[in-house]
């Protein structure tokens, strides 16, 4: 605590982000990037605008990057928003869209920003726990906002993260019909692994539906740092009028750049995707024989636990075989371990050094 502190800032727990190992030797399967490189496109285009022309300020707008992303989805460049990574993005939709008088609902396990967002911008937040597979039932939202008369907004991730459970469209749109009074958030970072979008709900008359996408996971960019948001063109104004507020340039020349011919590249996003779920039931597979549960997933990961084993002690023991996974010290889930799916050779060597340990 400093003198010279904002007082807010005492009681903030700010989110922490997934090692970043400097050791390359590493086997890392902790934050969910790609095990593939990006679109060969999207180098190119990359480098095709590193010259002097970086002495500029970039559109502060992403025209250009906006009319790509509507083109891909069929949508109208006023119902794209960009930003920062999609972190950034859901900051702008939290302060937003989703502060007001109600509390906003979300599940009781999830993305760990979503918490850290409530409290640095004062909003007001319930969870909705998840059943005991871990599973999101948005019948319990219907009776939560019942219960409180109405709600501030509703977000979660489909699929879900860390359990990489998902939801049919079909749910959602179910819901989109009975909660029609504030904005509905669907989250989804790691759709393209199996799960059906909401995108084309945006299509039909649900002005409250917001959509947020990352070029971080299945489009391999990570390092770009480049988010999307989709939605009826009254919410995109409004994310606009605080991303205006907060910073004009959220995205470079590179980046704007890089994003355009990754979105453009939907082939290489099909392949690298493609090989991401084959590697990942083989990998359900093989943890099924180790004596692992591992919930269902549709993402770029495997949430699982090993009966009679500590998830900390398994983490542990991996960490010095060389192989760093994710461990989450919340009470419902600190028995298990969220493991992205790398390359096949990489994943051989977790289920080799798992076998070790557990044996």
């Amino acid at each position: 605590m400093s003198l010279f502190w904002n007082p807010d800032l005492q009681n903030l727990s700010p989110y922490v982000p997934g090692e970043q190992p400097k050791h390359q030797k590493l086997v890392k399967l902790n934050t969910n990037e790609s095990p593939y490189g990006p679109s060969p496109k999207a180098l190119a285009a990359i480098a095709a605008s590193n010259h002097e022309g970086l002495r500029l300020y970039p559109d502060p707008d992403a025209k250009a990057l906006k009319e790509a992303v509507a083109k891909h989805y069929g949508l109208e460049p006023n119902q794209v928003f960009v930003g920062n990574g999609s972190d950034e993005v859901l900051a702008h939709v939290f302060l937003g869209l989703l502060k007001h008088p109600k509390p906003l609902l979300f599940p009781d396990i999830t993305y760990s920003f979503y918490p850290v967002y409530c409290q640095l911008f004062g909003i007001d937040y319930q969870t909705i726990a998840l059943d005991s597979q871990f599973a999101i039932h948005l019948d319990d939202y219907i009776q939560k906002t019942n219960q409180l008369g109405c709600n501030g907004g509703v977000i979660f991730p489909n699929p879900n993260a860390p359990t990489g459970r998902a939801l049919p469209r079909a749910a959602i749109e179910g819901f989109l019909k009975i909660n029609t009074q504030s904005v509905v958030v669907i989250d989804e970072a790691y759709v393209d692994y199996g799960t059906e979008s909401c995108i084309p709900l945006l299509h039909k008359h649900y002005p409250n539906l917001l959509i947020t996408h990352t070029l971080s996971k299945s489009r391999a960019l990570a390092g770009l740092r480049v988010g999307y948001a989709l939605g009826h063109p009254d919410l995109i104004t409004g994310l606009e009028r605080v991303k205006n507020s907060f910073n004009s340039y959220p995205l470079g020349q590179l980046a704007q750049a890089g994003a355009i011919a990754a979105i453009e590249d939907q082939a290489h996003l099909d392949a690298i995707t493609q090989e991401v779920m084959k590697t990942r039931a083989a990998c359900i597979e093989s943890l099924k024989t180790l004596g692992f549960d591992t919930l269902p997933s549709s993402a770029n990961f495997v949430f699982t636990q090993h009966p009679k084993h500590d998830g900390e002690k398994l983490y542990l023991a991996l960490r010095e075989r060389g192989i760093i996974v994710r461990h989450f010290k919340t009470p419902r889930i600190k028995n298990y371990l969220r493991i992205t799916i790398g390359t096949n050779e990489q994943m051989n060597i977790l289920i080799d050094a798992l076998r070790d340990i557990v044996s």
